[in-house]
């Protein structure tokens, strides 16, 4: 199966998880079509927008960055990361993103259920 970039649905999301203004999220896969997988998006974050702080519990979250510039902020203290870098959220932990670049922030976001 192919599905086409023109045919998945884009939304935009505001102050996404208690973050700062909007977030364009790109649903690469239904909730609930792929098996143990409750999201599987590409996002978008633009220079002065946020996710806000969230947990993961009973599930894992992957960041992916395909282009752009964040502040990754868990546990222990701000992260910076890049195109190519892999955030991975587990185990009841918590994190939220940023973009503070004039570049946008992309990446892909899946969540599997643990």
């Amino acid at each position: 199966m192919i599905k086409k970039s023109k045919d998945m649905q884009t939304s935009i999301k505001e102050n996404m998880r208690g973050g700062t203004g909007s977030v364009i999220a790109k649903v690469l896969s239904e909730e609930g079509s792929v098996a143990h997988c409750r999201l599987f998006n590409e996002m978008r974050i633009e220079k002065g927008c946020s996710i806000g702080k969230h947990d993961h519990v009973n599930e894992t979250e992957y960041y992916w960055i395909m282009s752009g510039k964040g502040i990754v902020t868990e546990a222990d203290g701000e992260k910076i990361v890049e195109k190519g870098d892999l955030v991975i959220t587990g185990g009841g932990a918590s994190h939220a993103i940023r973009n503070d670049e004039d570049e946008p922030l992309i990446f892909m976001a899946l969540i599997i259920l643990d």
